[in-house]
């Protein structure tokens, strides 16, 4: 048998704690449309883990899956990476959040041949640079003195923003856009030096679709609100609110309609329900001719039945059944 009970599991969205799982997910985005690829239960250090059931064989996918929650999630997002990219999937640039940004992560994505742009958290421990400004606050203070910002704007927000480039030991050359609000200062690396200051900052805003991809998956397609307590259900449940949303996002772009999928959900709602109401009537239709207990024997027969279908169906729905 196996067990999984998840404790004080921070939510970001309820800021409070709450019973649940962590999933890493890995998506593709083109600023037009939102890919779900692949996802990862990760089991966090509260979470009690018990495996006991021997009837699950080692080189099953239940298995895997079960196995895989107990690795790191830089490491569950590398083996994804890696599973994308054998399977023919490329992207000129993995975007990831301050989380996942540690050294030894980005250099094992670069050595995959993809570029990384992050935004990296302002610490110390994490990032010593092998320059004279050794740290990330040094690097914004100096390029500050050298370099002239400028200003950006993300719809109401307002910026500053300067760029410079470090070398790090692990990471080697990098280019880092310090982004100035009234309230933070948010740097964005980038392992492609060649980029302009503005190329990065767009780059890394595609992760804000990302981010309402998850949203549409939370209110449309029921993502996190399934409560089970067998495993594969909840792997099931996941997979098929991913396909729903991949299906709808597919549908969204090659109508080539600039809607939200939002509008797009409640019209194929609609059309389903239209759809549903449409079968149920030609059921009736079909019980109707049941009722006779007739057989048909002669051309005749078959007419009159022909004839019934057309007058009934163009009476309950506004069309003409043709023979």
């Amino acid at each position: 048998m196996f067990k999984a009970v998840v404790k004080n599991l921070w939510s970001n969205k309820e800021h409070r704690a709450v019973n649940g799982l962590n999933i890493v997910s890995l998506n593709y985005s083109d600023s037009h449309t939102d890919m779900m690829l692949d996802f990862s239960v990760n089991y966090n250090k509260n979470q009690i883990v018990d495996f006991q059931d021997i009837n699950v064989h080692h080189l099953s996918n239940a298995y895997k899956r079960r196995i895989e929650g107990n690795s790191g999630k830089n490491i569950q997002a590398i083996n994804m990476l890696s599973r994308a990219l054998d399977l023919g999937i490329y992207a000129d640039y993995l975007l990831v959040d301050s989380w996942y940004a540690k050294p030894n992560f980005i250099n094992e994505v670069k050595q995959k041949g993809i570029d990384v742009i992050t935004r990296v958290a302002n610490s110390n421990k994490i990032w010593q640079f092998a320059d004279k400004c050794k740290t990330l606050e040094s690097l914004y203070v100096q390029a500050n003195k050298t370099k002239a910002s400028k200003l950006g704007n993300y719809n109401s927000i307002k910026y500053s923003y300067v760029s410079t480039t470090a070398t790090h030991k692990t990471v080697g050359r990098v280019k880092i856009v310090f982004i100035k609000t009234k309230e933070n200062l948010i740097p964005i690396l980038s392992t492609n030096t060649l980029l302009s200051d503005i190329e990065i900052i767009n780059t890394y805003k595609k992760r804000w679709n990302i981010e309402q991809g998850y949203k549409d998956l939370r209110e449309y397609f029921q993502f996190g609100k399934e409560e089970n307590r067998i495993f594969e259900a909840l792997i099931a449940r996941i997979t098929l609110s991913f396909l729903a949303y991949n299906l709808t996002s597919y549908i969204n772009r090659i109508n080539n309609e600039p809607q939200t999928l939002g509008n797009l959900f409640r019209d194929l709602e609609c059309q389903l329900e239209t759809l549903a109401i449409s079968m149920e009537i030609f059921l009736k239709i079909l019980e109707n001719l049941l009722q006779s207990q007739q057989l048909v024997k002669r051309n005749k027969d078959l007419e009159q039945i022909i004839y019934m279908l057309r007058v009934y169906t163009k009476k309950q729905l506004g069309l003409m059944c043709e023979s």
